[in-house]
C-alpha cells in the first residue's frame, strides 16, 4: 500500500495517500474529511486510464502540501461501495468534505486539470468556513447541496441530498429537492416516491409546500400531454387555417407530453393572439398551468408571462 504521512490543516497526523475498502471507508474518508477534503480515486487493474491518472493525482495531492488527502479504492474489490456511491465509470474521482461528496470528475485528465480541480475544491472549502466541523452538520450539508445545485453540479447535489434524506428522513427540503431533480430527468416514479416520503409536518413550511405543489402541477401537466401527437398533421392543419384553435391546442399538448414547455407556450400564444377568448380563454388557462408547473421565478415563466401580458393588454 502506497501511503504518505502528513498533518491535516486542522492539526494531527493522518495518511496523505492511502487505500481503503468498504470496511474502513467511513474512517478513512467520511470521518477524515471533517478535517480536510479527501479525494477518493475509484480504479481497477484492467483500466488503462486509471493507471494514467493515478500517478498524476498522487503528485497533485503531494503538491497541495497536506491540504487534501487521497484515498484509493479498487472498484472490482468494492463493488457494493461503488454501487452505493453511483460510480458508473472508471476512473472516477470524488471529493468529500465534512462527510459529504461535494465535487468530482470522471476519466483521465491532464495535470493542469488536477491542479485546477484541487484549487477549486480548496476555494469551496474556504467559502464553507474551513476545516472545522459546523455546529449544525445537517444545515451545513443542506447548504452544500444547494450550492452544488446552483453551480450546476446536479449529480453531486443529488447524491448529497440522497444521503441527507437517508440519514435524516424527516428533512423535507431534501425530499422535495430530490423530487425536483427526478422530475427534471423524467423519472416520474422517482418523483412520486419522494413526494410520498415527505413527512406531513414538512408541508407546514410554506416554501416546501409551494415547491411540492409545483411538482404535482408539473406531473398533472405532463400527464395530460400527448407525446404521441401527430405533429406534422397538426402543423399542416395550422398552415391551412391559422385560426384552427383546436390544432394549436393539441399541438401544445403534444409538446407538453414531450416536456417542451417553451414550444407548448408558443403554440398557446399563437392561439391567444388570434382569439384570446376562444372557449372561454381555454388556451390562456392552459398557459397559466404551465407557469404554475415551472414556478413564478423560473426564466420560462418570466419570459412567457411577459409575452402573455403584451398580448392581453396591448
Amino acid at each position: 500500500m502506497n501511503t504518505d504521512a502528513a498533518g491535516p490543516a486542522g492539526g494531527g497526523q493522518a495518511e496523505l495517500i492511502s487505500d481503503a475498502t468498504i470496511e474502513d471507508f467511513e474512517a478513512k474518508v467520511l470521518r477524515a474529511s471533517m478535517d480536510r477534503p479527501v479525494l477518493v480515486d475509484f480504479w481497477a487493474d484492467w483500466c488503462g486510464p486509471c493507471k494514467q491518472l493515478m500517478p498524476a493525482l498522487e503528485t497533485a495531492v503531494r503538491e497541495a502540501g497536506g491540504k487534501v488527502a487521497l484515498v484509493k479504492v479498487n472498484a472490482d474489490q468494492n463493488q457494493t461501495l461503488c454501487a452505493q456511491l453511483r460510480v458508473q465509470s472508471l476512473p472516477t474521482v470524488m471529493a468529500f468534505f465534512r462527510g459529504q461528496p461535494i465535487d468530482g470528475f470522471q476519466g483521465a485528465v491532464p495535470a493542469s486539470h488536477l491542479k485546477a480541480f484541487i484549487d477549486r475544491l480548496l476555494d469551496m472549502v474556504q467559502q464553507m468556513g474551513g476545516g472545522a466541523a459546523p455546529d449544525d452538520p445537517l444545515a451545513a450539508a443542506l447548504e452544500q447541496a444547494a450550492a452544488l445545485l446552483e453551480n450546476g453540479e446536479t449529480d453531486q447535489a443529488e447524491a448529497l441530498y440522497a444521503k441527507i434524506a437517508e440519514v435524516a428522513p424527516d428533512t423535507g427540503v431534501a425530499h422535495v429537492a430530490l423530487a425536483e431533480l427526478a422530475l427534471a430527468r423524467g423519472d416520474i416514479a422517482g418523483v412520486e416516491a419522494r413526494l410520498e416520503a415527505l413527512p406531513p409536518e414538512a408541508l407546514d413550511d410554506k416554501d416546501i409546500a409551494a415547491r411540492a405543489g409545483r411538482i404535482r402541477t408539473a406531473l398533472s401537466v405532463q400527464a395530460e400531454g400527448n407525446a404521441d401527437a401527430d405533429f406534422a398533421a397538426l402543423a399542416a392543419r395550422i398552415e391551412a387555417d391559422p385560426n384552427d384553435h383546436d390544432a394549436h391546442f393539441d399541438l401544445a399538448l403534444g409538446y407538453q407530453g414531450r416536456g417542451d414547455l417553451a414550444a407548448a407556450a408558443e403554440a398557446l400564444l399563437a392561439s391567444i393572439m388570434r382569439d384570446r377568448d376562444w372557449q372561454d380563454g381555454k388556451a390562456r388557462e392552459q398557459l397559466l398551468k404551465l407557469f404554475d408547473a415551472a414556478g413564478p421565478t423560473d426564466p420560462f415563466t418570466l419570459k412567457y408571462r411577459r409575452r402573455l401580458s403584451s398580448l392581453l393588454f396591448s
